[in-house]
C-alpha cells in the first residue's frame, strides 16, 4: 500500500497510534499493575474507568509534550531524534518488563481511586508514555494520537482486567514484545528514511 493512501485515510493516525501502543504495553508493567488490581479489588468496571481517566490525563500531556517538541526542533534535527528515539524504543520493548518489589504496595482506597492513581504515577516514563510523545511528535492531529493511545492501552489492559490471573501464564509475551519492537523500529526506518513532513 502506498504510503501517502495510508496517511490520507480517515483517523490514520488515530489506528496507528492503537496498534503501535497495544502492541508496547503486552508484557508492559501497567498491564502487570492491572493485573494485580484485578486480583485485588475484582471490580472490572472501575479498574477499567481508572484506567480510562489515567490514561487520557497522561497521555493527554504527553501528545501534548511531543507537538510543543515538534514545533521547537528544527525539521531536519527533529527527524533523527524521532528516529532515534523510535528505535530506543524498539530496544527497550525487547527487554521484559516487571513490577518493583515496593510497587506491589497499592492504596488502600476504593478500586477507581487506586487504579487511577497508581496508572498514571506507573505510566510516567514508561515506555507507552514515550511512544505517545513520539507519535504526537509526528503525526496528527493530536486529538487522534491521544484516543489511539487511549484505545491501545485499553485494548491490551482491559482483557486482563476481565480475564485476571486465569489465562496470564498462556499469554504470549516475548512474541508480543518482539512484535512490539519490529513495529518501533518500522516506525523508526520510516521516520529516518521519509522525515517527518
Amino acid at each position: 500500500m502506498d504510503p501517502n493512501v495510508f496517511s490520507a485515510m480517515p483517523l490514520s493516525t488515530a489506528l496507528l497510534s492503537t496498534a503501535t501502543v497495544a502492541l508496547a504495553e503486552i508484557g508492559d508493567k501497567t498491564q502487570l499493575l492491572a493485573l494485580l488490581l484485578a486480583a485485588r479489588y475484582r471490580k472490572p468496571g472501575p479498574i477499567i474507568a481508572g484506567i480510562l481517566v489515567a490514561t487520557l490525563l497522561n497521555h493527554a500531556l504527553a501528545a501534548w509534550l511531543g507537538a510543543l517538541v515538534a514545533q521547537w526542533l528544527r525539521p531536519e534535527v527533529l527527524r533523527w531524534v524521532v528516529a532515534g528515539s523510535f528505535l530506543a524504543v524498539a530496544l527497550w520493548t525487547l527487554k521484559p518488563d516487571s513490577l518493583d518489589d515496593d510497587g506491589g504496595a497499592l492504596p488502600a482506597r476504593g478500586a477507581f481511586i487506586a487504579t487511577t492513581v497508581a496508572f498514571f504515577v506507573a505510566e510516567i516514563g514508561d515506555k507507552t508514555q514515550v511512544a505517545t510523545v513520539l507519535l504526537a511528535a509526528r503525526y496528527s492531529p493530536m486529538w487522534e494520537v491521544i484516543a489511539g493511545t487511549t484505545a491501545g492501552m485499553l485494548a491490551a489492559n482491559v482483557p486482563v482486567v476481565m480475564l485476571g490471573s486465569r489465562f496470564a501464564d498462556r499469554l504470549p509475551l516475548r512474541a508480543a514484545r518482539l512484535a512490539a519492537a519490529a513495529v518501533f523500529l518500522g516506525l523508526a526506518g520510516w521516520v529516518a528514511w521519509r522525515g517527518l513532513g
